[in-house]
């Protein structure tokens, strides 16, 4: 008896496929590591092609280095816990761009707007944001020793007393006009839902005419997947499905459903969302939505529905690994279908699934949640976001805080200072680069490249555009006074002073308001 290569040909065998490239990926490994003209640094090596590998997945795949793996494991020891404060590199240093009230940089004196010049007598130049972690990391009670530059009072040194770091995720709730009441939740940390609940209770029993409730999710990033059902609980049955995740490997399946009895059934709801609210902002806005349960008004949001487990992959270290999708109660995924640089990125209506609430309104799925009620964002305006990009008004505000060391309360406070700000642009410290002034270097590098001089004919065109961006700010001179005072609110007092000095001019709010004052309008959106 004869048999055919058909019947044992391991060609159509996924894990032969595998064990191929395996074999091949080590052979041009250990070619290039003994012929290459240069030394290697084998790790190093390695790593680059382990991170390329899980970066062509998604974002959210990644490879996780011995270093990286102890660092995470202080962090969710509790044994370190940052320093209360955001940082970001501008112009090649880390910058305090949010300070967290009675939290240890707090505590130490430092400001929004310091730049750290050293760190333990370390200069913090040359690093990425991950490195300076790692040099920052401590034990809570050991002491940090500083060296920042303050705008307008040049260099100081400062001692930071390492702690653990208790940030708010409901920095703010309280009562709006016509008797909305409203509640601002920055992330899905520990006990999110129980203080967004403590907050809708303490509303409705201080407020016995409260026509409704502002959720504002808006800039959330997520975290827990258990504090989002719980919110969700809030205004919906006991029982209810709310999430399921579905992958490759089907006994890794759940289903997730609401726990308690519901706090209200019948207040109306209205959820603030933008391109920002992410993961399990997108579980509870969307399971709203799905369910009939509230109106959402803003911008499409972000576009995260994966799930990630972390494996061990040997010598210490980790592979986090996206191994399910997010599935809201209509069944559709939130998860966007295209990355482009790393990011979601929008695809057209018509190339997204249709789904449907438990009214029968269609809903789509294919990256984000698409609110009800869409709304232009403030500072969404090509000339507002140069401003924003280039720290333009973070600059201003660090420079104009100096020379104001108070300012009236919240509700009292109004920037006046225009003039001021227009002299700051005059300056020079305004270097948005438009696609107009992109275009006009461009067309002046390829002039050159073929032997043209354009240069004086290009310099009028500039100067045009420079008073046509000037023109453009004037233009939105309310919208960029708003955010002016909202940076300044929260210089003096912290996030609470920003979420409540935003709601003053906030158009989406505003709309929310209208919206849960209406019966009529609301019971017709939902249906």
């Amino acid at each position: 008896m004869v048999l055919t290569a058909a019947t044992v040909s391991p060609l159509n065998d996924k894990y032969f496929e595998i064990m191929k490239a395996i074999e091949v990926y080590t052979n041009v490994y250990k070619e290039v590591n003994t012929y290459y003209v240069d030394d290697i640094e084998p790790n190093k090596l390695m790593r680059t092609g382990i991170e390329a590998m899980v970066g062509s997945l998604d974002p959210y795949t990644n490879y996780i280095s011995e270093t990286d793996v102890e660092l995470a494991r202080l962090r969710q020891s509790g044994k370190y816990q940052g320093i209360g404060a955001e940082l970001e590199y501008i112009d090649g240093l880390p910058t305090i761009m949010t300070l967290y009230q009675g939290q240890p940089a707090d505590a130490a004196g430092l400001k929004t707007g310091d730049r750290l010049l050293q760190i333990d007598g370390r200069e913090t130049t040359g690093y990425n944001l991950e490195q300076l972690e790692e040099i920052m990391r401590g034990f809570p009670g050991t002491t940090m020793e500083l060296t920042i530059e303050r705008p307008g009072s040049g260099q100081q040194e400062l001692k930071l007393l390492r702690g653990d770091v208790n940030i708010p995720n409901v920095p703010y709730y309280g009562m709006l006009e016509n008797n909305v009441g409203y509640v601002a939740l920055t992330t899905f940390t520990q006990q999110a839902g129980k203080n967004v609940r403590d907050a809708v209770a303490k509303l409705r029993a201080e407020n016995p005419n409260l026509a409704g409730v502002v959720l504002d999710l808006r800039d959330n990033g997520g975290g827990l997947l258990n504090e989002a059902v719980d919110i969700v609980n809030i205004f919906v049955p006991k029982d209810e499905l709310i999430v399921t995740t579905k992958g490759k490997v089907r006994e890794w399946d759940r289903s997730y459903k609401t726990n308690n009895n519901p706090l209200d059934l019948e207040i109306p709801v209205a959820v603030l969302i933008n391109d920002h609210s992410a993961s399990a902002s997108e579980i509870v806005s969307g399971s709203l939505q799905d369910l009939d349960r509230a109106v959402l008004i803003g911008q499409r949001s972000y576009g995260k529905g994966l799930v990630q487990n972390i494996m061990e992959t040997g010598y210490g270290s980790r592979v986090k690994i996206t191994t399910a999708k997010y599935y809201i109660p209509s069944q559709r995924c939130i998860q966007a279908l295209e990355y482009r640089d790393g990011k979601p990125y929008d695809i057209p209506d018509a190339q997204r699934a249709v789904f449907k609430t438990r009214a029968g309104r269609k809903v789509l799925d294919g990256g984000g949640v698409a609110p009800d009620i869409e709304l232009p964002i403030l500072g969404g305006k090509a000339i507002t976001q140069g401003l924003l990009e280039d720290h333009v008004i973070f600059d201003f505000v660090n420079e104009w805080v100096a020379d104001h060391p108070t300012i009236d309360s919240v509700a009292n406070f109004h920037f006046k200072d225009w003039d001021r700000f227009e002299a700051f642009l005059q300056r020079g410290e305004f270097e948005y680069t438009s696609k107009a002034e992109k275009a006009l270097e461009k067309a002046l590098e390829e002039a050159r490249e073929e032997g043209y001089d354009i240069s004086s004919q290009l310099a009028a065109i500039q100067q045009q555009v420079d008073r046509e961006q000037l023109a453009a700010i004037q233009s939105y001179r309310e919208e960029i006074i708003s955010i002016i005072e909202k940076e300044i609110a929260g210089r003096y007092y912290y996030q609470r002073g920003q979420v409540q000095m935003g709601l003053r001019n906030d158009r989406e709010v505003q709309e929310a308001i209208a919206v849960l004052n209406d019966p009529a309008r609301y019971a017709a959106l939902l249906k």
